[in-house]
């Protein structure tokens, strides 16, 4: 580069040497709007324009002599000397750029220039620049795209699907989580989404080509709004969303596009549904807990009812040789006594009113005992086969959770037979060891008793056994199943520590499988053929009973068996003889609910008045409604109603002779 001409005098004379015409194109120059300078090869300024006084701020004058880019920003003066030296070999080149220029009181300026190489030019022998300033174009730009990036970091993070199309329809843009709710690869063309036509209701209704939304926003040039749709995306998926569209218009009132909102609320509606199906099934535990209620005060009232006929009918019995004429009648009466007291305890525990007491039982005897009620679950139409395994072994277990479980398979079965079919259920022991358990999470190697309950029904596939043991997983129809069957049995098998496995296949029916540990130490059970004779007793007895027929009978067997018995049909006046007696009273049978004091109260108080006495509870109600009275705890003697003559006079023995 060339230093700064010292010759000052020699420029000034050029200058005064001007013909008129380059004086008339000096003050034209000096009048235009932009800047104009002339440059030499060395970049030493030969020229400027007046104006640029008035744009920053320098003098004309103060200028010549100064390289070009002395004054340009230096982060700037790079671009700057590439584009000069690009110029440099290619004569009439013209080249244009940006650059910020200093002003002469240090502030900088925006201008956009445009630099031509006349170093060929006789009369010019240099570069002819032009600029003008720019700088509020600039700041106007800057302002631009800093809200097209607030505007882009919005269309990028909005938790909807935002969508852009043509006035034909046709995507041109879409953001992240429209991207995502559609299942499309961002790197994928709109052109090639596909969305917005493969869509159907929730009810599974196609939607025509001329009901899109997006169609009928642009030709309606109105906002519509999908309530719900069901899409099928393409990553397979199907999602439900909300879909609103609006037309872009220009301001002819012509459709330039459309603006498309997604909202993914398949969760939401997943959630809902699944909130409506828990309501249901709210409902439907709550009607079942009615039921049980109306079911524990029938059975209390039944079971009264049976005690006074069972036990008339055995004192009965005992008045006469069994080859009376009335004896065999009278046997009946009992049996079906009997038999109706059963029923009552089965059905308090298929409304799940039984609190749970394991016993040491012969399988087979408990399923015999449930068949001709199973029989009644599964109607007539369904043929019910029984096969007890052979010398069984004993498992310890409540017999009414047997019931349950027989009920909730019975029921099950049922629904899955369609037309005429088969329920078949067997026993038998079996010995498992670690081949076969190893495949079956929760089995344990060892002896078990296998029930085994099968069905000729529609079977299940595997999606549906993977949920199987799920609490409120049902294939139901709303209100025609809790969910809550399979989820119990479950719980009743872990419970006895034992495991259960489901075979099953659509079409081919389903076999349940239950295996119970084996009671170890233990004998298999025999029916015993018959009670003992219960021993006789001479002690005092207070009878509390609020159901006449059974404080009467109650009575007629106590003293039967040589006792003093005191009776009374309200709390109030039990008191009131135990106030009154001068004896010892040596036990105290009560009935547990009645009107004006519990069983439990009760025997509190007669306690106080008699320290010693023992007491037998009783009652037809069932467990869970005894259970907050503590008479169902460790110790304490309870009597199941209805209970036959001996079992009465056995357990009272039982509880005077207690050391």
């Amino acid at each position: 580069m060339s230093e700064k001409p010292n010759d000052d005098a020699e420029i000034e004379k050029a200058s005064l040497a001007l013909s008129p015409d380059e004086a008339r194109q000096r003050a034209m120059i000096a009048n235009i709007a932009d800047v104009i300078a002339i440059i030499d090869a060395a970049g030493v300024i030969r020229y400027k324009s007046p104006n640029i006084e008035k744009w920053f701020g320098w003098r004309a004058e103060e200028l010549l002599g100064t390289l070009a880019w002395d004054n340009l920003h230096p982060d700037d003066r790079d671009a700057a000397l590439a584009i000069y030296a690009g110029l440099m070999e290619v004569p009439n080149s013209t080249r244009t750029g940006e650059s910020r220029y200093r002003c002469k009181d240090g502030t900088y300026k925006w201008i956009e220039y445009t630099v031509v190489n006349l170093l060929h030019d006789p009369d010019i022998q240099g570069f002819l620049l032009n600029y003008r300033d720019v700088s509020d174009r600039k700041r106007a730009e800057d302002a631009l795209r800093q809200r097209e990036s607030v505007l882009q970091r919005i269309f990028d993070i909005l938790p909807v699907g935002l969508w852009f199309t043509d006035k034909d329809g046709n995507l041109l843009r879409g953001n992240p989580t429209g991207i995502r709710i559609w299942g499309a690869e961002p790197k994928v063309s709109p052109a090639d989404y596909g969305v917005f036509k493969a869509r159907r209701l929730p009810s599974g209704d196609e939607i025509g080509p001329g009901d899109w939304a997006l169609v009928r926003s642009i030709r309606e040039k109105a906002t519509v709004v999908d309530e719900l749709l069901e899409i099928d995306a393409l990553d397979g998926q199907k999602r439900i969303i909300l879909n609103f569209t609006a037309p872009i218009l220009d301001d002819a009132g012509n459709v330039e596009g459309a603006i498309v909102v997604n909202q993914d609320v398949t969760e939401r509606e997943r959630a809902e549904a699944e909130r409506e199906a828990l309501q249901a099934q709210l409902l439907q535990a709550q009607k079942m807990e009615s039921v049980g209620r109306l079911a524990g005060g029938v059975a209390h009232d039944f079971n009264n009812m049976l005690g006074v006929i069972l036990g008339h009918a055995e004192m009965a019995m005992d008045t006469m040789h069994v080859s009376h004429p009335l004896h065999e009648h009278l046997r009946e009466i009992r049996s079906a006594a009997q038999h109706s007291a059963d029923l009552t305890r089965q059905l308090l525990a298929f409304a799940r009113k039984q609190i749970v007491r394991p016993q040491a039982l012969d399988l087979n005897q408990t399923v015999s005992g449930m068949l001709k009620m199973l029989q009644r679950l599964i109607g007539e139409a369904v043929r019910l086969t029984w096969q007890p395994g052979p010398d069984l072994w004993t498992i310890k277990m409540d017999p009414t959770q047997i019931d349950q479980i027989l009920a909730n398979l019975a029921v099950n079965a049922r629904d899955a037979i369609s037309g005429i079919g088969t329920v078949a259920i067997d026993t038998a022991n079996v010995v498992l060891d670690t081949s076969f358990c190893g495949a079956r999470p929760g089995c344990v190697p060892g002896d078990y008793v296998r029930l085994r309950v099968g069905d000729t029904g529609a079977g299940m596939d595997q999606e549906v056994l993977a949920h199987l043991f799920e609490p409120f997983f049902t294939t139901k129809a709303l209100g025609q199943g809790t969910g809550l069957g399979m989820a119990t049995i479950y719980g009743i098998v872990k419970q006895n520590n034992g495991f259960i496995d489901v075979n099953s296949r659509v079409g081919e029916g389903t076999t349940v499988e239950i295996y119970l540990p084996r009671l170890p130490d233990t004998k298999t059970l025999t029916s015993s053929g018959g009670e003992n004779v219960p021993d006789s007793g001479a002690e005092t007895i207070l009878l509390v009973e609020d159901e006449p027929g059974i404080l009467k009978l109650g009575e007629a067997i106590l003293k039967r068996y040589g006792y003093t018995v005191l009776t009374a049909d309200t709390p109030d006046l039990a008191l009131e003889l135990a106030r009154g007696h001068c004896g010892a009273i040596h036990l105290l049978i009560t009935d547990v609910v009645m009107p004006e004091m519990n069983g439990k109260t009760l025997s509190d108080q007669i306690a106080a008045l008699h320290p010693g006495t023992r007491t037998l509870f009783m009652s037809g109600y069932p467990d869970d409604v005894l259970a907050p009275h503590g008479v169902l705890a460790e110790g304490v003697y309870y009597l199941s109603k209805p209970f036959s003559v001996r079992t009465l006079a056995a357990k009272v023995r039982t509880v005077l002779d207690r050391v």
